[in-house]
């Protein structure tokens, strides 16, 4: 397959509109000769080491959850670990893919992933996503008759962008018309500059901003009210388990006990205070969090579990590998990488 088709099934697996708008998702390494893609390498970090192992098995593209390349360079040398990757990528024809919070926030990624380690639950999103697309803007106002009306409409209709209005009007009592305008926001001030100009429909004017509606199922954070509530032993043990790992740092919530049932759990992979702060639960998840969050946490008889940043995230990378496997059959091989891993670790 081209890389152009693994694009298309990697976005409709996790739409890159998804992202958080601060993210820098998407393509990142385009190779200047095409050639089929073969060998695709799933890494949470792209380091060195998972790099020397991508040219090993000569792959065609990386899909590393976090992005490489995240703030712009001015050059690219070897002085620096980033700019380093870039050249070997770009020498080696190899493509670099990155979808980061779009996998947070997609319905069945990353975070409810995470939280599915704590069992089944009633399972809500935290900080709910909306569908992409312009802005819009509802323009309300009334116009004395339809004679008037006609040539607001008229004038409007010059306006660039003009196709995509949407308008309706009703009569009002005084015999009037009450006009209701939806426009995108690249079109508001021009509409508003003729609409001003009339008096009567001046003076009736009220623009408001039109709420983009929900994407059910997606966003960031998930919050559960599980089925079967645990001890904060059993939670830890449970995600020890989800997670892969030995060990995890545990804060107990104040009042709380390793024998305090657990009942609702907020999650966010990451880093994910800014997320989950101030969500009423028994429990946080996430992968780190300040001193200071943590404190604020557990004054409010909120326990925390701390995996460690990556170490939340990087067992959806099989997850992924198997739906992405599904999606391009034999002739493209998938491979988590086995030199990928959080840079601390307890000892």
């Amino acid at each position: 397959m081209d890389l152009q088709g693994v694009l298309g099934v990697l976005e409709h697996l996790a739409p890159l509109s998804l992202a958080e708008s601060w993210d820098n998702v998407g393509l990142l390494v385009e190779p200047s000769k095409p050639r089929p893609v073969k060998t695709i390498l799933l890494t949470n970090d792209l380091t060195t080491t998972v790099m020397d192992e991508a040219v090993a098995m000569n792959c065609d593209l990386i899909v590393s959850y976090h992005p490489p390349l995240f703030r712009p360079f001015k050059r690219l040398l070897q002085k620096d670990w980033k700019q380093r990757l870039t050249i070997r990528a770009i020498e080696g024809g190899i493509a670099i893919f990155s979808p980061h919070t779009s996998w947070d926030s997609v319905e069945g990624g990353v975070n409810d992933w995470l939280v599915g380690g704590m069992g089944s639950g009633q399972v809500s999103v935290l900080s709910q996503a909306h569908s992409c697309g312009p802005q819009r803007h509802r323009l309300e106002f009334s116009s004395i008759n339809k004679e008037e009306l006609n040539s607001l409409l008229e004038q409007l209709r010059h306006i660039e962008g003009s196709e995509t209005f949407q308008c309706s009007t009703t009569r009002n009592e005084s015999g009037g018309q009450q006009v209701n305008l939806t426009c995108n926001s690249s079109a508001l001030t021009a509409a508003v500059q003729i609409l001003v100009s009339n008096t009567h429909a001046s003076k009736s004017l009220n623009i408001t901003q039109v709420q983009k509606p929900p994407l059910l199922g997606c966003g960031q954070g998930r919050l559960s009210v599980l089925d079967k509530p645990v001890s904060v032993s059993t939670a830890v043990q449970k995600m020890k388990t989800h997670l892969g790992l030995p060990h995890l740092r545990l804060a107990l919530g104040d009042q709380q006990t390793l024998d305090s049932m657990v009942k609702t759990v907020a999650v966010c992979a990451g880093s994910g205070a800014s997320v989950i702060q101030g969500v009423k639960a028994d429990l946080y998840i996430t992968g780190e969090m300040s001193h200071h969050e943590v404190l604020d946490a557990a004054s409010q008889g909120t326990s925390v579990i701390l995996s460690e940043h990556s170490n939340s995230e990087r067992g959806f990378l099989t997850v992924f590998r198997d739906r992405l496997t599904a999606r391009l059959g034999d002739a493209v091989t998938v491979s988590v990488s086995q030199r990928d891993r959080d840079p601390l670790q307890v000892i």
